[in-house]
């Protein structure tokens, strides 16, 4: 094992792949001389040269359709939005493109394209460059949509959506990019759609993914010093989803809080509880709970920012209510 920052984490894996494979190449503004927005593609232009390692113009649709197009033709590109709210831009390209082509070409074409870079609050960003999309592509078939929690997550879940041949739209955090952690030496891949079981526990089960997954383990910590035992799954990717663990986690433990950023309506953890309560009813015995960001943009104000976002106090609380020691 070794030691690196979630964003050397990610540039290990791209090196890696990319001297595995020629037809790899990425793509984005700012990747290339300034070596990238966060540093993730730093020293990438000096070993792979500017054929592979290309800068763009901030024309987010225009360089996502050269993408798909150069996947369409046997290429494997990888993608850099310098954040997924500039996605909405290039949103036509990646679903009406990438994510339908296999389908719409009666499986003539497939397109082996990486989308990836942050997602969601990082800091003082106001509300046009904090917002959360994993559950607006999650609900598009044709596409994968990944959510690494730690630097061996980003390394190994990175290294198995360049090498798959369906889109993938992968997602990080600007709060995560200096992060430290054990990375696997040599050849590590995790596969996509297989979610961690973190801890094990008897009492609760706290689920999430992505950034958030620091919230569920510090709520799972505080809640053990009160003798409540939590089981915490991190889910890795939010399509596919591995629905077969979280039901087996429930049948153990019978109650289920999740953890997640985005807004409460349409989001991943209504899916999550749809499904849950339709496959585990008879082994629930609380109502399911989510702890999402309150259902409104989010503000500059960093106190306000701490009240909207979910947050460990959120979520001791919500466990406490399903274990019916706090009302």
């Amino acid at each position: 094992m070794k030691t690196l920052q979630f964003r050397e984490a990610l540039r290990e894996a791209m090196n890696e792949e990319m001297r595995r494979d020629e037809s790899i190449f990425l793509m984005g503004e700012e990747v290339a001389e300034y070596n990238g927005a966060y540093k993730v593609s730093q020293g990438m232009l000096d070993e792979f040269g500017p054929k592979r390692v290309i800068d763009t113009p901030i024309a987010e649709l225009g360089f996502a359709g050269i993408g798909v197009g150069a996947g369409m033709n046997g290429l494997r590109p990888i993608i850099e939005f310098m954040t997924f709210n500039f996605s909405l831009v290039a949103i036509d390209q990646v679903i009406n493109g990438a994510a339908k082509m296999m389908s719409m070409s009666g499986g003539q074409y497939n397109v082996p394209i990486v989308f990836r870079g942050p997602t969601g609050n990082a800091g003082q960003l106001s509300s046009q460059h904090s917002q959360n999309f994993e559950n607006w592509y999650a609900n598009c078939p044709g596409l994968k949509v990944v959510v690494p929690s730690t630097p061996a997550e980003a390394k190994g879940l990175l290294k198995a959506s360049i090498r798959d041949d369906d889109p993938t739209i992968f997602m990080e955090s600007e709060l995560m990019y200096g992060d430290k952690g054990e990375v696997p030496e040599g050849e590590y891949i995790i596969p996509i759609g297989v979610a961690n079981v973190e801890k094990t526990g008897k009492d609760v089960t706290i689920v999430s993914f992505g950034k958030f997954m620091k919230v569920a383990r510090q709520a799972s910590d505080e809640l053990a010093k009160e003798g409540i035992d939590a089981e915490v799954i991190d889910l890795r990717s939010v399509r596919p989803i591995d629905y077969g663990t979280l039901i087996e986690s429930v049948k153990k433990t019978n109650r289920m809080v999740i953890v997640e950023e985005a807004w409460p309506l349409a989001s991943i953890s209504s899916e999550l509880s749809h499904h849950v309560q339709r496959n585990a009813f008879d082994y629930l015995d609380a109502p399911i709970h989510r702890v999402t960001s309150k259902d409104v943009p989010l503000p500059y104000a960093p106190t306000l920012i701490q009240e909207i976002l979910p947050n460990v106090e959120r979520t001791v609380k919500a466990v406490k209510e399903i274990m019916y020691v706090q009302k």
